[in-house]
């Protein structure tokens, strides 16, 4: 499936939200998730089914100041 996560193409097989998260080495329930411009919660990605050209955007909380 072909995807875009963070602005950059990839070509994966995971077909979960979750699964793409894994596949990727993203870990932690604290990472806000967003497909096609809309907020998936962390409860929700486990179903969350991805289909070909979605638009996938991963985010971490950044520390500073």
């Amino acid at each position: 499936m072909k995807l875009t996560v963070n602005g950059e193409a990839h070509e994966v097989a995971a077909t979960t939200l979750a699964e793409l998260l894994a596949a990727l080495d993203y870990e932690g329930d604290w990472l806000a998730t967003a497909v096609n411009s809309d907020l998936v919660h962390v409860a929700d990605r486990a179903q969350f089914q991805l289909s070909d050209g979605d638009r996938i955007e991963i985010l971490s909380p950044m520390q500073g100041g």
